[in-house]
């Protein structure tokens, strides 16, 4: 049994004197709680200080504030508030269990309001309403202007931790007001058996201030020396049992008879301030010493620890009582006041407090200046579109579907209403972990070691991600993707392949995507000419319900389909089968993986202030961003989470990028000098080691619009994918865009279909005659480039990045295979448009662009200038059951998207390059 226990039993409850947010979220309260070693909390500004200067784990909620535009001490209420509630929470079995006797936590009113009664009360009032938890207990200081408060809020049904009780005349006037407060309630009506009460009576610091005097006389010498050093380090523990008498008389009297039969609870005595403050002293003195029935010590973590220890419960309080008296009467023959002494600590309580708690503000401040500083330009209208977003109960309205949010046409809002089913995946998708874990152990047991997802886009993209950044953490299957048509980039994934270790993922949301199609028939083939008969086991698809790939993998006896959510848009499926089911063979914790989804939407969902919603805010910085100018969104990563830039690119660009409007992500940019970028961006680094922390500052200090976001672990990938989901919803709102179609990737779509009809027809693809030719290099660009004053492809490219103009952007987009080669030589052309141009630059491989950007660049603003980069094939492959390749498909693909660029008046050049290694030019 453990000491704590054995006090308990004796009568006294142990309350801890800290809380911190890190200790509530990594379990330590919760454990101590378990363990019985702590039935409480208490508060203070000195403890909030310590805690918010020095745990990391505010910083979250304090950036989010501060970009909403509420001041330090708005922030600290809102830190504070939120710390008590869960603390609270952690405490609520308990206190329910207790009858209410224990299992409380307690928040301070403002320590600058100990002389305003009413100040006090008002904000008594607001603490419990705003807490709102029945085992919270609002601290009020015993100070003249606080007795009466404590009367009105006890009148009020608030439990009160009346605090800074120095004296005992004092702690009488604090138990008056206690039961002045019960019996006002009892006249208005009210039930006074569910309020609680505690006095704080401060022990330690008693004995250092005695202690001061004390010594004085004795370095004076003379027989009172004698008498002081005999009373050093007694007269705290002697004010204390004193004190305790004082409770048994107040609360053994007929006033409170009278009102325990209406079932008024006796008001607890609480030691505080029970750290020893003199080391010559022994460490747990004033817990030892001061065991009560019915009373309650709180203790900071060392006097605990050391209580444990060497702790000896037994009631003490008690004993040496007519000592006690003495004490005091030798005290006052030795010309001490007692009543100097104990108000001379209440005002230096009052003065400390107040202090600790000016110091805690000004700590706020200072972080929240940083973040501000931060957001630069479009500070001031971010927190003015949060106050009106606030009074249009924005976010409840997302939450209800509310289509109008987006769009006003009614074709529009019948595509949002089909496609909010994100909104809620981290709850509902937990419902799949049990089936999907048993299907990736059937497919370990089956001997699967790898598994290839055949997608686009989004279907693609989240396993992708998945893959490269937590696919190291995981002990399951080694999962790639392919997303290309382009034969070379086929045929690099095929030497990967393995065919009787390989699981095959066919997903398409529609199930009639070309690519996937194109790309499951040719491995289809080789699987069963590898296969046999077994093929189809080694086979699974991921589909809308009903949709014809559903169809065709039942039909053909696929190892399994599965349907997702059809009101779910590929791009925000990360949280559905098409990434949980490639997740689960990575051999991911999907447990874990969600939970960090579901804490990330409880924090978007209406239950939480817009003011501390992460998803709600981001997308407030991007949409005012975006309609200031500043809409090419660079993002910065620590290396360990790089990835995720081509998931969110397309999450970005293909939801924004719409009727004359978008924001341009830009991912994975070689750095200039921060002085040399334009003030058309909004920069944002995905943080979680600080590798670019110095280049981030330097941005700052320039004036630059920086967002900074902290990822605890890499697992946090999931939280950032409905973070970034539900921001870029919030963006696409504000920027009165449907975030939820795709319109203008159809047409290319449409031109890319012409061409392969008319290559069925006519035997050849045809392609217009070049503008310019050198070496076998062919170009294309009329009327955006005078060929006739260029000799080299260098001084072509030149000439065409030259007529970008402030607010432009140059698009890389290459169909050529995606290796680390071509991206290399494709980064150094990408630097040097940059330091020629000024402009933003991005860089797409074909045909994944397509689906991600491609949007972007044909329903966005007219502000992209796009250098395409083709190339002959070295190889290229059959596709079964049609009359044309993969080379021809691609190339009809990549012809299809220069004509939708042109037509829709885009400044475009065509750069074709022969097989073989042509990049050189770079």
């Amino acid at each position: 049994m453990s000491k704590v226990v054995q006090l308990y039993l004796l009568g006294q409850s142990i309350w801890y004197d800290n809380l911190k947010r890190s200790l509530i979220r990594d379990g330590t309260i919760a454990s101590m709680i378990e363990r019985r070693e702590i039935l409480g909390i208490t508060s203070n500004p000195s403890i909030f200080e310590k805690a918010i200067i020095s745990d990391t784990d505010y910083q979250s909620d304090l950036q989010l504030m501060a970009w909403a535009g509420l001041n330090a001490e708005e922030i600290f209420y809102r830190l504070a508030i939120q710390d008590i509630r869960d603390a609270a929470d952690l405490f609520r079995p308990y206190y329910e269990a207790s009858n209410g006797a224990d299992g409380f936590v307690s928040l301070e009113v403002n320590p600058k309001l100990a002389d305003d009664t009413q100040g006090t009360i008002d904000e008594a009032r607001w603490l419990w309403q705003e807490v709102n938890r029945p085992n919270l207990m609002v601290k009020i200081p015993a100070t003249r202007a606080g007795l009466p408060a404590i009367t009105e809020a006890i009148a009020a049904g608030i439990n009160v931790n009346v605090t800074l009780i120095f004296s005992r005349t004092r702690y009488r006037e604090v138990m008056d007001a206690y039961l002045a407060g019960l019996e006002k309630r009892l006249r208005q009506g009210g039930d006074i058996s569910q309020i609680n009460s505690v006095a704080s009576f401060f022990v330690s610091r008693f004995d250092s201030n005695a202690d001061a005097r004390l010594e004085r006389i004795i370095q004076s010498g003379g027989k009172p020396a004698e008498q002081a050093k005999a009373l050093k380090g007694k007269l705290a523990v002697d004010n204390t049992r004193l004190a305790y008498q004082d409770y048994l008389r107040s609360f053994d009297s007929p006033r409170f008879a009278a009102l325990e039969k209406s079932g008024a609870r006796k008001q607890r005595p609480l030691w505080a301030s029970t750290s020893t403050k003199n080391p010559d002293y022994n460490d747990i003195m004033y817990v030892d010493e001061l065991v009560a029935e019915n009373s309650i010590n709180t203790v900071p973590p060392e006097t605990l620890l050391a209580y444990l220890d060497h702790g000896i419960p037994k009631l003490r309080i008690e004993e040496d009582l007519s000592r006690a008296e003495s004490d005091f009467i030798q005290l006052a023959e030795l010309g001490i006041s007692i009543d100097e002494i104990t108000q001379e600590l209440e005002d230096d309580g009052v003065r400390k407090f107040s202090e600790s708690f000016d110091s805690l503000l000004q700590a706020i401040e200072l972080q929240r200046e940083a973040f501000v500083k931060g957001l630069g330009s479009v500070a001031d209208r971010v927190s003015e579109k949060v106050n009106q977003l606030k009074r249009e109960d924005y976010i409840a309205r997302l939450y209800r579907n509310d289509p109008t949010l987006w769009t006003k046409t009614s074709e529009g809002q019948t595509t949002v209403q089909t496609r909010l089913g994100w909104s809620d995946l981290p709850g509902a998708s937990q419902a799949l972990i049990p089936k999907l874990e048993e299907f990736s152990k059937d497919c370990l047991s089956a001997g699967f070691t790898r598994a290839l997802v055949i997608g686009m886009g989004g279907s693609s993209l989240a396993p992708e991600t998945m893959a490269l950044i937590l696919g190291d953490l995981s002990k399951g299957m080694d999962v790639r993707i392919i997303d290309s048509t382009l034969p070379d980039q086929i045929h690099e994934i095929e030497k990967w392949v393995d065919y009787s270790q390989t699981l095959f993922i066919l997903a398409s949301k529609s199930g009639t995507t070309s690519e996937p199609l194109a790309l499951y028939a040719y491995f289809r083939e080789k699987a069963e000419k590898v296969l046999g008969k077994t093929w189809a086991s080694h086979f699974i698809a991921i589909t809308d319900p009903g949709s014809y790939l559903a169809k065709l993998g039942e039909s053909l006896g696929f190892r399994a389909v599965f349907t997702a959510d059809p009101n779910v848009g590929g791009r925000y499926s990360a949280l559905t089968h098409f990434g949980l089911i490639p997740a689960a063979l990575l051999g991911i914790d999907l447990h874990r993986f969600l939970s960090r989804a579901y804490t990330m939407a409880e924090r978007c969902s209406p239950a939480t202030p817009i003011t501390l919603n992460p998803g709600a805010l981001l997308g407030v910085i991007l949409g005012v961003s975006a309609m200031q100018g500043q809409d090419k969104l660079t993002l910065l990563t620590d290396e360990a989470i790089a990835p995720i830039g081509a998931w969110l690119e397309q999450l970005i660009a293909e939801s924004s990028g719409k009727e004359g409007r978008g924001i341009v992500p830009i991912v994975d940019e070689p750095h200039i000098d921060v002085i040399d970028y334009a003030k058309d961006r909004i920069f944002v680094y995905l943080r979680i080691c600080g590798e670019q922390d110095e280049f981030v500052k330097a941005l700052e200090d320039a004036g630059h619009v920086v967002v900074v976001m902290q990822w605890s672990d890499l697992y946090d990938l999931a939280a950032h994918f409905y973070c970034w989901e539900f921001a870029t919803a919030v963006a696409c709102s504000l920027m009165t865009v449907n975030a939820f179609d795709q319109p203008d990737v159809q047409g290319s779509k449409d031109r890319t279909k012409q061409k392969l009809a008319a290559l069925k027809e006519k035997g050849v693809l045809e392609e217009p005659d070049p503008d310019w030719t050198r070496e076998s290099v062919k170009i294309y660009g009329q009327p955006f480039v005078d060929f006739e004053a260029c000799d080299t492809l260098q001084e072509v490219i030149e000439s065409f990045t030259a007529l970008a103009e402030p607010g432009d952007y140059v698009a890389i987009n290459a169909f050529l295979p995606l290796n680390n080669h071509n991206y290399e030589r494709l980064t150094a052309l990408r630097a040097r448009i940059l330091a020629q141009t000024g402009r933003a630059t991005t860089l797409g491989f074909g045909p994944r662009f397509l689906h991600s950007t491609g949007q972007l660049h044909k329903g966005g603003p007219n502000t992209g200038l796009f250098l395409q980069i083709t190339q002959d094939d070295a190889i290229d492959f059959e596709i079964p059951g049609e009359s044309y390749s993969f080379g021809a498909l691609a190339r009809a693909q990549a012809l299809g998207d220069f004509e939708a660029l042109l037509s829709g008046n885009r400044r475009a050049v065509r750069i074709h390059l022969p097989a073989g290694d042509p990049l050189t030019f770079v």
